[in-house]
């Protein structure tokens, strides 16, 4: 996804660190800034990385990637130059510059990775991408066993997952103090606040409803979803290929989070509203499993409330018929 760049503090402290400095030419036509070396053995094949990467194009506002959205550093394996398409000043070449505690920035010649791997450049840059890297621990893999070598991966990450549990709370205090709120909240943890009352019928289990939505890091403030096109290109995720028009959902019914399913029947038809989510209504300790939302992830949705449409009723003289259950089809993001 992109956004610009400057919108990140921690990029922009990398950037405003190496501005002076001057990249200096690798193998294959990569450049790179060595920002901190802190002098530790650096990573060689076989080993594994866990780093915070920003990943930008050479064009105006591009971020394709950003660890620091997700809070969970990236995983890199270091693979030997052996593999097939791999090659001196590529992806993989970079990491060996680094070890555990040093960062740089790296820029990916394009031109070259076409020449070598006979594919054409990326749609997204036009000469370079670039990485700013924070190596946060390198794993040796050296005699270890895959199994011990793992073993070390699996409880680091459970470390870092627990650590964004504990996390959780802080971050959805400081939403609402950021914005100065005064929400309420339910039993269930979810918090809301009406910004416009709306004059209609509160929905039921079974209604459907009509909804307009932008769904947001509570954390970041990073836009991660919505049905309004112009919001879309304005936070950059637009996808020309999905429908954007206001979300239909039969409460109970279709598959929602359990945030919505309650929050949407406490709003009455005409309604615009924030609601402040908990991972556990949202997504969990899970996340989205794209890499859109992390695990233990708070969220904000700005709703609106645009018809409620009561359920069918039900005769209960008719005699049954026998049918079977309509198929409903996940929505694209709000599960």
């Amino acid at each position: 996804m992109k956004k610009s760049i400057l919108l990140l503090t921690a990029a922009a402290g990398l950037l405003f660190t190496t501005a002076c400095q001057q990249f200096k030419k690798g193998d294959g036509g990569l450049e790179y800034k060595i920002v901190k070396d802190e002098g530790g053995e650096k990573a060689v094949a076989g080993d594994l990385m866990a780093v915070d990467l920003i990943v930008t194009s050479d064009r105006k506002d591009s971020l394709l990637q950003s660890t620091y959205d997700l809070g969970l550093p990236q995983i890199v394996q270091i693979a030997p130059d052996t593999i097939p398409g791999l090659y001196p000043g590529d992806y993989n070449s970079m990491f060996k510059f680094l070890g555990e505690g040093d960062s740089a920035i790296f820029r990916l010649n394009l031109d070259t990775m076409a020449a070598k791997n006979g594919q054409p450049k990326p749609e997204f840059a036009d000469k370079y991408v670039t990485f700013n890297v924070k190596v946060r621990k390198v794993f040796k893999k050296g005699n270890l066993t895959d199994s011990l070598f793992y073993d070390q991966v699996n409880k680091y990450f459970e470390a870092e997952l627990e650590n964004l549990k504990k996390s959780e709370d802080a971050k959805l205090a400081n939403y609402v103090k950021k914005n100065k709120l005064e929400p309420k909240k339910t039993a269930s943890g979810l918090q809301y606040v009406i910004k416009e009352e709306g004059k209609g019928a509160k929905p039921n289990v079974g209604d459907t409803v009509v909804v307009n939505y932008i769904g947001s890091l509570a954390a970041t403030g990073k836009v991660f979803d919505t049905n309004n096109p112009e919001e879309a290109k304005k936070h950059n995720i637009f996808n020309a290929m999905r429908p954007y028009e206001p979300l239909r959902i039969s409460i109970g019914r279709d598959p929602v989070i359990q945030a919505w399913t309650e929050g949407i029947q406490l709003l009455n038809k005409g309604t615009k509203a924030t609601f402040i989510v908990p991972s556990s209504i949202g997504y969990g300790d899970r996340g989205d499993g794209r890499g859109t939302i992390p695990p233990y992830a708070p969220l904000v949705f700005e709703i609106e409330l645009v018809d409620v449409i009561p359920a069918p009723k039900v005769d209960s003289t008719a005699a049954p018929v026998n049918q079977a259950p309509p198929v409903v089809n996940p929505t694209p993001t709000v599960r």
